[in-house]
């Protein structure tokens, strides 16, 4: 039997060397080499923080901070290097949902499938 943590190891050096994972280095070089790229998309995530923590702490979101967050999403979308920026992480992040429903494919057959339960 291999050990676990090797594996862990070649596996995540296998997600630094692929496709999606350099597209994603690439892209983030490009925002940064861009100070208003870099700036507009620092913007983004700090209210995406701010709202986030706000819900995780049972706080209802305003329609205000709702609308303010969709305009400036639309905003930085119309921006190509952030455009490319945000494409290539969507594209890592399925990637790495697929690994991790492959990972847990053992707990599965201890715990069995929520949707098979659901549907039960």
């Amino acid at each position: 039997m291999s050990n676990l943590y090797d594996s862990a190891h070649g596996l995540s050096k296998a997600i630094k060397e692929s496709e999606e994972f350099q597209a994603l280095v690439t892209a983030q070089e490009k925002v940064n080499e861009e100070d208003t790229s870099k700036k507009m998309l620092q913007d983004f995530r700090e209210m995406q923080m701010e709202l986030q923590m706000k819900q995780m702490q049972g706080q209802q979101l305003s329609e205000e901070e709702i609308q303010k967050a969709n305009s400036l999403f639309e905003t930085i979308k119309l921006n190509p290097t952030i455009s490319s920026l945000l494409e290539a992480e969507q594209r890592l992040s399925v990637v790495m949902e697929d690994i991790n429903k492959i990972i847990a494919e053992p707990l599965k057959e201890i715990y069995g499938d929520d949707e098979e339960q659901e549907n039960a």
